[in-house]
């Protein structure tokens, strides 16, 4: 879950809020939704409300402090020790609305003055000062998170899968997932009231056979041993491939929606848990990264380290891309080459870079996969497990994409392989 935060409202905020007779910046209108999303409080400072009754406007004195109490009151706050009798009304309000910030009553200030700016600098907490529009942007990352959009799956809210609960994936679920204390059906009724979202695969009729409910959280705890996730994460919460969809590659689509997932919304982990019997699934997670990190019940926790830079390590080159996919190593120490192909391989390797995900009369499901072989005529030993593979679109007369891959997701598996156009 994420962390519930609270935002103080200078005065310069709280006015635009309250009078009717103004045009809301959208910004700003965005930034109150994205708090009630979040279950975060917007607080006044006292010192604000006296701010506001020195408003020699009349009319909209009165809308504003009507308004008011639609707020919370910053109760305590203690007055500034920087005012003094010589102290301007301005500049004292100022004063008392930072030292609450500097007590750390609340964990953000939110004001578009920018001497209030300065001085936040000044006293050293200048980075706990937002104005309206990276306050939005701050709300949004963490309550708009980036989609992810790749062939062959859709991202659904959890809500538009409930009429499917009937349905034998979803019976599978239930049987792996019921005891006398829980229920699934109960479970899914819950996560889905919280707006929770999915990838999902169909077979050729259109019903689901594949689902991946996955959701964002804060310093979670992820086993019985009480250990935290610091930071962001992303968890996949129910991992389920039906038996007709099996061999199209859709648990490793999802992995790659997870780890673009991850990426885009600086997730430094991603976990999930599933019990022993999942022989196929905890092979496809190891084998991607994850590793063991104790239990939760009877399920076996799996967490892979997802960090938003590539972190330095001395594994070789193919270990690190397996332990730490999709970053790689582009050192020195690791060769480069470059493989042109014609435009219908690149299309059916690299489905998300074409305009259509269907070739050849139906659909390929060679892109689906993460780890994939390059076959081609030609005989040479240069490629090595760990080389980096830059695949280019071949075209007339010119070379018109680029695609940067590590072939230990690649080449791993073909022993001999060349560069043939």
């Amino acid at each position: 879950m994420s962390q519930r935060l609270r935002f103080l409202l200078d005065t310069n905020i709280l006015i635009p809020l309250q009078d009717t007779m103004l045009v809301l910046e959208p910004s700003l209108a965005n930034f109150v939704r994205l708090a009630g999303v979040g279950g975060h409080q917007l607080l006044y400072h006292p010192a604000s409300k006296i701010d506001i009754e020195r408003d020699k406007n009349t009319e909209r004195r009165a809308r504003t402090l009507a308004r008011l109490p639609q707020y919370t009151k910053l109760e305590g706050a203690p007055s500034s020790p920087r005012n003094t009798a010589q102290t301007s009304p301005n500049d004292a309000c100022d004063n008392d609305i930072l030292h609450a910030l500097e007590c750390s009553a609340v964990h953000a200030l939110v004001t578009e003055d920018k001497e209030i700016h300065s001085k936040a600098r000044s006293a050293g907490f200048g980075h706990r000062i937002y104005n309206i529009q990276t306050a939005e942007d701050w709300l949004r990352r963490l309550h708009e998170p980036a989609e992810v959009h790749l062939p062959n799956i859709e991202d659904v809210h959890m809500y538009s899968l409930t009429s499917n609960l009937d349905s034998a994936l979803f019976d599978s679920l239930r049987a792996s997932y019921d005891t006398p204390e829980r229920s699934f059906n109960t479970w899914f009724h819950n996560k889905a009231q919280t707006g929770r979202k999915a990838w999902i695969a169909r077979i050729d009729h259109g019903e689901v056979e594949a689902v991946c409910i996955y959701a964002m959280q804060t310093d979670e705890i992820i086993n019985d041993d009480k250990e935290c996730l610091q930071g962001l994460s992303l968890k996949l919460c129910t991992f389920k491939v039906g038996e007709q969809i099996r061999g199209r590659k859709i648990g490793e689509l999802f992995l790659k929606a997870a780890f673009r997932f991850a990426t885009d919304n600086r997730c430094e982990n991603t976990f999930v848990h599933t019990s022993p019997e999942q022989t196929y699934l905890l092979e496809l997670l190891k084998d991607f990264g994850f590793e063991q990190n104790g239990t939760y019940g009877t399920d076996i926790m799996l967490v892979k380290a997802h960090p938003s830079s590539p972190p330095e390590n001395e594994l070789n080159a193919l270990d690190y891309a397996r332990l730490y996919f999709p970053h790689f190593r582009i050192d020195a120490a690791v060769r480069k080459f470059l493989v042109p192909i014609k435009p219908q391989y690149h299309h059916v390797l690299f489905p998300e870079l074409a305009q259509q995900a269907q070739l050849f009369g139906g659909s390929s499901t060679a892109g689906n996969a993460i780890k994939q072989a390059y076959l081609c005529k030609a005989k040479t030993t240069q490629v090595q497990p760990g080389d980096v593979v830059l695949f280019t679109e071949q075209k007339i007369n010119r070379l018109s994409r680029l695609w940067v891959s590590s072939n230990v997701m690649r080449f791993m598996t073909v022993p001999q392989t060349s560069c043939n156009s």
